[in-house]
C-alpha cells in the first residue's frame, strides 16, 4: 500500500510536470499549440524573395527559409503535423496583419530598421540591398538631382518612398511622387512612361526588368538613397520564445551552408515561371551576415571582415 501510494504521488507529480510544461506556451507558439497550423504572409511579386508562380503559388528565396522555420517550430512543439496557412499582404498591410495576429511570420522583402521594430521584430537578415531608382536609358537620367521636376514613382508603405520623399525635401528636387499599390504597378507606369522613374529596392528593380519585354531598355542608378540596408522575416515583437526558436532556425541554415545554397537557387540559376536568371553572386557583406547571423536593423553594421 506504501509503495502504491508513493507510485501514486510520483505520477502526479510527473503529470503536474507535464501540465506546467504545457502552460509554460505563450504567444504565438501556444495559439499554434492549440490550432495545430501556422500563418505565413507572402507577397505576390517580390522577386525572388516571395511571388506567385504559374499556379498562383507563393514561392521563392524568403518563402524557402520560412519552410524551414516552420520546420523548426513543428519540432519544437513535437507536433505529427502542422498545417500552413498562405495569407497575401502588401506593403501597407505586413505590418498590421502581424500586429493583429492574421499571419505570424512575414516572408518577403522587408526591410528591417529602427522604427519598424519599435512595432515588430525581425529575425537574423537574409539579404542586403540599397534603395535606388530604375528609369529607361533613353530617358538619360543619371543622378537623384536628375529627377528634378519630374514624376517619380514608389511603393506605398515602403522605406523606398519615405526616402524618396525625404530626398525631394532636402534637396529642394520638386519631384512630383506617385505611390503605387506594389512593384509591378510601380514599374508598369515607368514601361507606359507615366513615371521616369522607380524607386526601390536594387534586387528588386533587377528583378522586375530582368522580367520585362525589353530588358536592355532600363538601367539601374548607381546613386542610391540609402546605405546597404538588411531584409528580415517579420514576426510580433514582444514574443521571446518564438523569436528564440525563430533566431534558431534562420541561424542554422545560415551557418550550416544551406543558406548559401538557397541563396543559389534563388539568384544564380533560372527561376520559375519565366525561366529568369539574375546572376547576382551573393556579397562578402551577405557572406560574413551568413556566418554570424544578427537581427540588427544598423546599415553600418554590415560590412564584410
Amino acid at each position: 500500500m506504501k509503495r502504491s501510494h508513493i507510485t501514486g504521488l510520483a505520477l502526479a507529480a510527473a503529470l503536474g510536470v507535464g501540465q506546467a510544461g504545457a502552460q509554460e506556451l505563450t504567444g504565438t507558439l501556444k495559439n499554434i499549440k492549440e490550432t495545430g497550423a501556422i500563418t505565413i504572409g507572402y507577397r505576390d511579386s517580390s522577386i525572388p524573395f516571395s511571388y506567385l508562380d504559374d499556379n498562383q503559388k507563393p514561392i521563392g528565396f524568403a518563402m524557402d527559409i520560412c519552410y524551414k522555420i516552420v520546420d523548426a517550430v513543428k519540432k519544437e512543439l513535437k507536433l505529427d503535423k502542422l498545417e500552413v496557412k498562405l495569407n497575401p499582404v502588401t506593403s501597407s498591410t505586413r505590418i498590421p496583419l502581424l500586429a493583429n495576429g492574421t499571419i505570424d511570420l512575414e516572408c518577403g522583402s522587408t526591410t528591417n530598421n529602427v522604427e519598424r521594430q519599435k512595432q515588430i521584430a525581425f529575425t537574423n537578415t537574409h539579404f542586403l540591398t540599397a534603395s535606388r531608382f530604375v528609369s529607361k536609358k533613353s530617358s538619360n537620367i543619371k543622378s537623384i538631382d536628375d529627377l528634378k521636376g519630374k514624376p517619380v514613382v514608389s511603393t506605398s508603405g515602403t522605406t523606398n518612398i519615405k526616402q524618396l520623399t525625404e530626398a525631394n525635401a532636402a534637396r529642394n528636387l520638386n519631384v512630383n511622387i506617385i505611390p503605387a499599390k506594389d512593384h509591378a504597378e510601380a514599374f508598369l507606369m515607368v514601361e507606359t512612361d507615366r513615371a521616369v522613374a522607380f524607386v526601390m529596392d536594387d534586387i528588386l528593380l533587377a528583378s522586375l526588368v530582368a522580367g520585362s519585354k525589353e530588358p536592355g531598355a532600363y538601367v539601374i542608378s548607381t546613386d542610391a538613397f540609402s546605405k546597404p540596408e538588411p531584409y528580415g522575416i517579420m514576426l510580433r515583437k514582444d514574443d521571446p520564445a518564438f523569436k528564440k526558436v525563430v533566431d534558431a532556425a534562420t541561424a542554422q541554415v545560415y551557418t550550416s551552408g544551406e543558406g548559401a545554397k538557397i541563396y543559389d537557387k534563388w539568384f544564380m540559376q533560372k527561376i520559375p515561371p519565366k525561366g529568369l536568371n539574375l546572376n547576382v553572386p551573393m556579397s562578402p557583406e551577405l557572406k560574413h551576415e551568413f556566418a554570424k547571423p544578427s537581427d540588427s536593423p544598423d546599415p553600418d553594421s554590415y560590412k564584410a571582415m
